[in-house]
C-alpha cells in the first residue's frame, strides 16, 4: 500500500518565495508508484491542503489531517521543504514529534541549534571543526563599531543570526560602513553574527544518510564576481556553481572528513548543505554554517549535486523518504 506524504512548503519568513520552489521540484520528482503527496502550504493566513483539483482547505492542527475528497487523510511521513521558520528552526518539528508523526528533517534540538548560525559555529569549534572568529550581538544589548574592532579584524561579514539565503548580509571592508550593515542586519533578526573573513575558495557540499551510512554528495565549488555568495549569486544566477569541484585529493579528503564530521557531530538527519572557506595558505577548511533544509529548486546546488552522483532525483527523494519511515 502506497504511503502518504504530506510535502510541506511555504513558511512564515521572507524564504517562502524559495521554499514554493523547492516544493515544485521535490513534487515533481517523488515517486507516484510508491508515495501520495499532499502538498501543505503553511503561510501567515493559515496552514492549508492545496489539492491538485477543487478548493484548498484547511488543515486540522489537533492531529495534522486533512479532509480530501470527504476522506480523512492521515500521513505516514512529512516531506519538509520550508526553508526559514517555522520548517527550518525546530518549531515545527517539535510539533511532529508530539505527533509521533516522521519527517525527513534533523530533530528539533539540531533544527533550532543550526539555525542560530553563532550556536552552530560554536559547536563545531567544540568538536575541534575550524571555523572563523566572531562575536553574537544581541538587539537589547548595543555595543560600538569600536569595541567590536578591538575584538575582530576587518574585513568582516554581518549578518542575521537566524534565517538564511543570505537575506540582509554584508560584507564589511571599511570601519565606516559597519554601523550601516549592523543596521541593516538587525533588520531581519533581533540577532547578528559578525564573524572575521577568511579568504579562499568558497565549497559547499549535501550530505545525507541513507540506510544507517552517511553519504557525501559530490563537493560544489562557489565562484561569484559578487563580493560574496549573496542572495543574488544564490538565485539570481549572478555565480558560478562548478560540481564536481576541481581539487586536489588532499582537499576532497578535508573537506569531505569535515563535511561527515559535522553532520554526525550535530546529529543530523535528512539531506543538509555544509558551507565551507577552504584557506589555501594555512590548507585547512573552515565551516561557514549549515543549511537543514537545503533549496531543492531546478537552480538548487543538492539537485545539481545528486546528477553529478549520477543518481535520479527520483531515487533519492525516495532514499530519503524511506529513512524518515524507517
Amino acid at each position: 500500500m502506497k504511503k502518504k506524504i504530506a510535502l510541506v512548503t511555504g513558511g512564515l519568513s521572507g524564504e517562502a518565495q524559495i521554499s514554493y520552489k523547492s516544493a515544485i521540484t521535490v513534487s515533481n520528482n517523488t515517486d507516484r508508484e510508491k508515495f501520495d503527496v499532499y502538498r501543505i502550504d503553511i503561510n501567515n493566513q493559515g496552514w492549508w491542503y492545496e489539492p491538485v483539483h477543487g478548493e484548498k482547505s484547511a488543515v486540522d492542527r489537533s492531529d495534522f489531517t486533512i479532509l480530501d475528497q470527504g476522506q480523512k487523510i492521515h500521513f505516514d511521513a512529512v516531506l519538509m521543504c520550508i526553508h526559514g521558520t517555522p520548517g527550518e528552526d525546530g518549531k515545527l518539528q517539535g510539533y511532529f514529534d508530539m505527533l509521533h508523526l516522521p519527517y525527513t528533517t534533523c530533530d528539533a534540538a539540531t533544527s533550532a541549534l543550526t539555525f542560530n548560525k553563532r550556536y552552530t559555529v560554536a559547536v563545531a569549534s567544540f568538536a575541534g571543526i575550524n571555523v572563523a572568529k566572531s562575536l553574537h550581538l544581541f538587539k537589547h544589548t548595543p555595543i560600538t563599531s569600536k569595541a567590536i574592532l578591538e575584538q575582530l579584524q576587518l574585513p568582516v561579514f554581518v549578518k542575521p543570526n537566524n534565517g538564511g539565503s543570505s537575506i540582509g548580509m554584508s560584507k564589511v571592508d571599511a570601519s565606516d560602513d559597519l554601523d550601516a550593515a549592523i543596521e541593516k542586519a538587525f533588520k531581519e533578526d533581533d540577532q547578528i553574527l559578525i564573524e572575521e573573513f577568511i579568504s579562499g575558495r568558497e565549497f559547499t557540499i549535501g550530505v545525507f544518510k541513507s540506510k544507517g551510512i552517511i553519504t557525501v554528495l559530490p563537493i560544489t565549488e562557489i565562484k561569484t564576481n559578487n563580493t560574496f555568495f549573496d542572495f543574488e549569486a544564490k538565485y539570481l544566477g549572478a555565480s558560478e556553481e562548478i560540481t564536481p569541484a576541481n581539487i586536489t585529493e588532499e582537499m576532497f579528503l578535508q573537506l569531505t572528513t569535515a563535511a561527515k564530521r559535522v553532520y554526525d557531530v550535530m546529529n543530523c538527519r535528512g539531506v543538509v548543505r555544509i558551507d565551507f572557506i577552504y584557506n589555501e595558505e594555512k590548507a585547512k577548511p573552515f565551516m561557514l554554517e549549515v543549511n537543514t533544509v537545503p533549496g531543492q529548486s531546478e537552480a538548487s546546488i543538492i539537485p545539481q549535486q545528486v546528477r553529478s552522483m549520477g543518481w535520479q532525483l527520483t531515487d533519492f527523494y525516495t532514499a530519503i523518504i524511506e529513512e524518515a519511515l524507517n
